[in-house]
């Protein structure tokens, strides 16, 4: 029976290390901040639809995860012969909304702690009174395989900026240019971001939340 027992266990526990393995996104390049990229003055341009863009975001811990979104603020990108080239857009951090949890029962008071509104913790998270937008400027694109391109650009949020790189699939139909990108993850910490960090804080026990922050970007912009 003890045998029958350890075999099922060593199963299971490679069961739950696949399947952890597999659903987890890969992970952004990072590196230092960069010097933005520049498009030539003939560049046609293309002005972000903050309505139909979005930002999904999915934070992890012991217990669970935490899903919601965050809303673009504005943005415009410039192409070269239909090639992304360069652009920037705002991120608005007062924007921050939970999605996994029901308003009266938890919603609000996790929205104002990520955005740091509660007195005494602004700091623990985003801080928005102080910065309420984040930035992303790109630095350079590159195109990695059939239809898709790596993007690479400087995330400047809370007060610090670090350059990324991620895949993304660019589409264009008629005037429209649709960016998105596949999941994936960035290291909070990095931005300064250490609430209950296991890597920051020690004797957090299993009360600790993950530094990989996950992100799914969607971003529509008409051509100007």
């Amino acid at each position: 029976m003890r045998t029958k027992f350890l075999k099922f266990s060593m199963i299971l526990a490679l069961t739950i290390t696949f399947t952890s393995c597999k659903d987890k996104a890969a992970e952004a390049n990072t590196s230092d901040a960069e010097a933005a990229a520049v498009s030539e003055s003939t560049s046609q341009k293309y002005t972000v639809n903050v309505s139909e863009s979005i930002i999904h975001w999915k934070g992890f811990k012991p217990t669970g995860t935490h899903t919601g979104t965050i809303n673009l603020d504005n943005g415009v990108f410039k192409t070269d012969d239909g090639k992304l080239q360069s652009g920037t857009f705002l991120i608005d951090m007062k924007s921050i909304n939970v999605t996994d949890l029901e308003a009266g029962n938890g919603k609000e008071n996790l929205e104002s702690h990520l955005m740091g509104t509660v007195e005494g913790k602004e700091g623990d998270f985003f801080n928005v009174t102080k910065f309420p937008t984040a930035v992303f400027e790109i630095t350079a694109t590159e195109s990695i395989a059939a239809g898709k391109t790596r993007l690479s650009g400087n995330l400047a949020m809370t007060g610090q900026k670090h350059n990324i790189s991620f895949p993304v699939t660019i589409t264009n139909e008629g005037d429209m240019m649709t960016i998105e990108s596949e999941p994936f993850t960035i290291d909070r910490t990095t931005w300064g971001i250490n609430f209950k960090s296991k890597s920051v804080f020690d004797n957090l026990g299993e009360k600790f939340i993950n530094d990989d922050m996950e992100l799914k970007i969607t971003i529509k912009a008409k051509k100007t």
